[in-house]
């Protein structure tokens, strides 16, 4: 990656820190085993790395505990243990309340169940300019027929910070499981689940945790398990002995022998978080934002979607220039400046459609914790220069 400058932390975050892959070396050089699969040495090492990553993962997000961290293999399997397994048989006519600005990991299995089982998603406007939900609109929509409210926390369009501890309380004030994407938030902003209320939070590992792809996990608040199905079910290398699986957590939810390798990656990635503190991470992420807006603001020819207050939103950035399609600006920003962006809906049609970028989307800017006020300088100088070109060849 040398010269070059990688902008698109909202698919995967890049580089990792030091830790990372180390750890993920060392589990594969010298230890290799499947925990609850033998008594043996190596067998225990495994579990304790397990063990390790839920508890930093837990601590992270201030749950109430580590049983209460499910692994999954990335974000999207832990929102659809939550949608499959609340809404595969539910009545017909029940409801779902989602936003226009979720990611296709909550439309797709909503509009699937729309034709599995007659769910009605009922999708909540947003606002065009700034991607954000008014709760009241999420109360009016909630009737005795809703079964699931789900909402995101931070848009992988515009990063627009919903407020979702307003949603979890609308939801919890009428009896209706909430389910938060936190997909494009943890590790970027402060998440405190407990005080947060919602009953589910599904968590990146390879995002802002920081971890490998192809890790992620889910919170499940307590008492919630009592109510949510399985999807899968199968061996867990624990109380083997009985034909069903077991109802304790995180069992429950976990089959099959776990990613070890990958979850010693995202153990590194969530210890080195704790180390420099969310909080501290939040104000570089604010600086940046801030930054940007302000090289940005006032370039001809420019667009820059999302919220103006650096408070409402993460660092995460859609721009188009005008008479340029999304694609041609990518790929002159990587061809002629080293900028590493991505380039079309992003897996959220309906973000677009509230911004009226659909169907060719918008160039996006996302940032993480390496991410350079130089770098942001020279994203800026860029984006003007490739403007100035564009209007110039019209």
């Amino acid at each position: 990656m040398a010269d070059r400058i990688y902008m698109d932390n909202a698919a995967t975050s890049f580089p990792k820190p030091p830790g990372v892959m180390e750890a993920m070396v060392d589990f594969a050089r010298h230890c290799g085993a499947s925990a609850g699969r033998g008594a043996y040495a190596e067998a225990k090492a495994c579990e304790q790395v397990l063990a390790t990553c839920r508890a930093r993962v837990a601590e992270l997000i201030g749950a109430e505990g580590p049983e209460r961290i499910v692994f999954a293999m990335n974000c999207s399997e832990a929102l659809i243990l939550v949608i499959r397994g609340l809404l595969n048989a539910v009545p017909r006519g029940s409801e779902a309340v989602a936003l226009a600005m979720e990611h296709n990991s909550v439309l797709r299995p909503l509009n699937a169940l729309a034709e599995q089982t007659h769910l009605v998603p009922r999708i909540i406007p947003c606002d065009r300019r700034t991607g954000l939900v008014d709760p009241d609109d999420i109360r009016r929509a909630i009737t005795p027929r809703t079964r699931l409210v789900a909402c995101q926390h931070a848009s992988n369009v515009t990063g627009t910070l919903q407020p979702i501890a307003e949603v979890a309380a609308l939801a919890r004030e009428a009896g209706v499981p909430c389910l938060v994407d936190a997909a494009q938030s943890a590790g970027h902003v402060p998440l405190d689940v407990r005080a947060l209320g919602a009953d589910f939070v599904a968590l990146a590992g390879h995002k802002g945790l920081l971890g490998p792809l192809g890790t992620g996990a889910l919170y499940i608040r307590p008492g919630a398990e009592e109510h949510l199905p399985t999807m899968k079910e199968g061996g867990t290398g624990t109380i083997s002995e009985q034909p069903f699986q077991p109802t304790t957590m995180p069992d429950k939810y976990e089959i099959g022998s776990h990613n070890a390798v990958g979850l010693a990656g995202l153990s590194a990635g969530v210890a080195w978080l704790l180390e420099r503190g969310i909080e501290h991470l939040r104000e570089h992420d604010r600086q940046l934002c801030r930054l940007f807006l302000e090289c940005t603001d006032g370039v001809e020819h420019l667009t820059v979607y999302g919220p103006r207050n650096p408070d409402d939103r993460t660092g995460v950035f859609s721009v188009n220039v005008a008479g340029l399609a999304p694609g041609d600006l990518a790929g002159a920003l990587e061809a002629d400046f080293g900028i590493l962006t991505r380039s079309g809906v992003h897996c959220a049609p309906l973000a677009h459609q509230t911004l009226g970028t659909y169907p060719a989307g918008t160039c996006r800017f996302s940032f993480g914790p390496f991410t350079t006020v130089q770098h942001l300088r020279k994203a800026a100088a860029a984006l003007a220069s490739i403007a100035e070109r564009a209007a110039v060849g019209k």
